[in-house]
């Protein structure tokens, strides 16, 4: 099989790998491939697979982070690489009312979340879906547990007192200016609860990282 062509200019300029060395490959879908490389011709690296493992699960439960991305798209892109060192399963980006940014570009941000999963060792990279408004998104159906960390008063529990480990979460993260008592409202009927995230009044990227962080200990802990 060819490598892409990133992956083999990697090999090629960045590794310096050549015709007979080894390599491990995986391809994003739960599956890690020993290889060796068969032919290097210009920009073009071929591999032969050798033996496929799969990776078993490194947490229980479906782990989804929606998150309003900031102004500066350093932050963003800062998130998704660390969310996805920690561990996830899915990242979506939601346009509220008081969003600081309207597009995102997610052929970016799919290449900073290929390279984190590497870079981690993991096999499985999380779905990733592009700027969705707040509406459509909290309308739609979600079968788990559903969360809205804000920053409003009012009676909110921890978020890491109500991940319920194995079950499937998703928790909503705001902008800088915090989700509108609109958005709030429509979230709560549609099925949400109020979390806290800690006293500490955190950024966004920071907040949304704290989230995936505490999901991912939950699901964890039947270990």
């Amino acid at each position: 099989m060819e490598l892409p062509q990133d992956e083999a200019g990697h090999c090629i300029r960045v590794l310096r790998m050549k015709e007979g060395d080894r390599l491990r490959l995986t391809d994003g879908k739960g599956f890690f491939y020993d290889a060796v490389i068969s032919a290097v011709s210009g920009k073009r690296c071929m591999v032969q697979i050798e033996n496929r493992e799969e990776q078993k699960p490194l947490w229980s439960g479906h782990l989804h982070i929606a998150v309003a991305p900031t102004k500066l798209m350093e932050r963003n892109e800062w998130f998704v690489e660390k969310a996805v060192e920690i561990g996830v399963d899915e990242i979506s980006f939601i346009k509220t009312d008081h969003s600081e940014r309207d597009v995102i570009k997610m052929e970016r941000i799919e290449k900073i979340a290929v390279s984190a999963m590497k870079q981690s060792q993991k096999a499985t990279l999380p779905i990733l879906n592009g700027m969705t408004s707040f509406k459509s998104f909290v309308e739609r159906g979600f079968e788990g547990d559903k969360f809205i960390a804000h920053c409003e008063p009012g009676d909110k529990v921890n978020l890491r007192d109500k991940v319920v480990p194995g079950r499937d979460t998703l928790v909503l993260i705001g902008p800088e200016g915090d989700f509108s008592p609109a958005e709030i409202e429509m979230a709560l009927k549609a099925g949400f609860r109020p979390v806290s995230l800690g006293p500490s009044r955190l950024r966004t990227e920071t907040a949304a990282l704290v989230a995936v962080h505490i999901m991912n200990l939950a699901g964890q802990s039947r270990e």
